[in-house]
């Protein structure tokens, strides 16, 4: 009975890891990001001429929390506008698996 609940609280906890995760905001490059910079409409300049002269994407969710983005291929379209995410997150990393406009 021990083994059996043990391994239920075990299930229970890990339940929600890898899930899939909508999240809504900018991509923007990773400096001004980390800065505190990015994060709206005004910045979509900015952030497309940095991430062409080799800045990293990072994302920038509603609340200001910013993201590296684990592959930068899916999101590089859509550098400064707002997008719809949805990927895996992992602590402040995401990996993203579709964007909406």
């Amino acid at each position: 009975m021990k083994r059996f609940l043990a391994l239920t609280a075990m299930i229970v906890m890990t339940a929600g890891l890898g899930a899939a995760a909508d999240l809504v905001g900018y991509l923007a490059d990773a400096k001004c990001a980390a800065a505190g910079k990015a994060g709206s409409d005004a910045h979509a300049g900015c952030a497309a001429a940095c991430v062409k002269k080799g800045e990293p994407i990072a994302f920038v969710d509603a609340a200001g929390k910013v993201y590296t983005v684990h592959n930068q291929d899916a999101v590089k379209e859509h550098v400064g506008h707002k997008v719809t995410i949805t990927g895996k997150v992992d602590g402040s990393t995401i990996h993203v698996d579709s964007v909406k406009m």
